[in-house]
């Protein structure tokens, strides 16, 4: 597997990273924690490094399952975790108040089983809070070698200047695919200037992307994706024109829709690492695959040009998930 850094942080990583948050939350029931622990373990055999979790996440067993999964070989992986919620709960807003990023970095250290959380990211920006704040403590926790590297997710302009101006910003994840591409107007430049890495998550379109969702599936209703506006069966029946385009492509080269959804993100600039999420190990090492499939300039335009001509039916987000992003 070949290695990213993470904008100017150092902190190098898998190309590919694997997004843990489906094994135990947000995408119907959840995974057997022995098959989960099974998957991870395989993602690192094949050359993953990079590994993403949150408390948020259960809340809690998705860490409990890393820890376990990765504690043979920590020195080797990067984990990345999340704080942000009170009591890692999402329904109940936001908290990132200083005493609660310390409470957090400190139970989370615990379920990694771990001495270092390599990645701290604030989960979504608290408006009660000052970015400042954040930034700080997260700076005495990298001081006190608790944390290696400070990231945010789903933040807006104003809110990653004010922290960096603080502590750097390592990364930023935030989603980012074909059939998702906001970031490009005003979050990648920044990021390009201020020399932060970035980390899409659902870089498959929450699954869309790999063609195996059409307008007949049926979501369980444990399954985030059943409340998402995109997701309405008359919004995937419009959006299959994207999936179509991505198939000839595969074909052309070889290839899967995912692994060319893939790729084109990998493309995009030096300092991108997706972390596709799954519960399958089929569908794990044909993700891992796309590191492997070259995109041409040609490639890349014919895709850009297609694109184009493609429009997407639907929000990302219900209304009260979209308020929380961007800040």
């Amino acid at each position: 597997m070949k290695k990213r850094i993470l904008g100017k942080s150092g902190l190098e990583v898998s190309a590919l990273g694997l997004g843990c948050m489906g094994l135990s939350f947000g995408l119907g029931p959840a995974t057997e924690r022995k098959t989960a622990i099974e998957l991870i373990r395989k993602a690192y055999e094949l050359g993953v490094t990079f590994f993403d979790t949150a408390e948020a996440y259960g809340p809690f067993v998705n860490e409990e399952i890393l820890g376990e999964a990765l504690q043979p070989f920590r020195d080797q992986v990067v984990i990345a975790t999340k704080f942000g919620f009170p009591g890692g709960e999402v329904a109940k807003g936001v908290d990132s108040r200083p005493e609660n990023i310390r409470a957090v970095a400190e139970a989370s250290l615990k379920r990694l089983r771990t001495d270092r959380i390599d990645l701290f990211y604030q989960h979504r920006v608290d408006p009660g809070v000052p970015m400042e704040d954040v930034a700080g403590t997260v700076r005495d926790l990298i001081r006190e070698g608790k944390v290696k590297h400070f990231g945010m997710s789903e933040a807006g302009v104003q809110s990653i200047r004010r922290a960096h101006a603080v502590q750097p910003v390592a990364a930023l994840q935030s989603e980012y695919s074909l059939w998702w591409r906001e970031p490009e107007q005003e979050i990648l430049p920044l990021l390009e200037e201020l020399g932060i890495g970035f980390v899409p998550f659902s870089p498959l379109g929450k699954g869309f992307l790999t063609g195996v969702i059409n307008e007949n599936t049926r979501f369980d209703t444990s399954d985030f994706r059943s409340i998402v506006p995109r997701f309405t069966e008359e919004n995937r029946k419009a959006n299959q024109g994207m999936v179509d385009l991505l198939k000839s492509i595969a074909a052309d080269k070889g290839a899967t829709p995912a692994q060319i959804a893939l790729a084109w993100l990998l493309a995009q600039k030096p300092w991108i690492a997706p972390i596709p999420g799954t519960t399958k190990v089929q569908r794990l090492e044909e993700n891992l695959g796309a590191a492997n499939v070259e995109l041409s300039a040609d490639d890349l335009r014919e895709i850009e040009e297609a694109a184009a001509k493609v429009q997407i039916h639907g929000a990302r987000y219900p209304q009260h998930l979209q308020e929380r992003v961007g800040k």
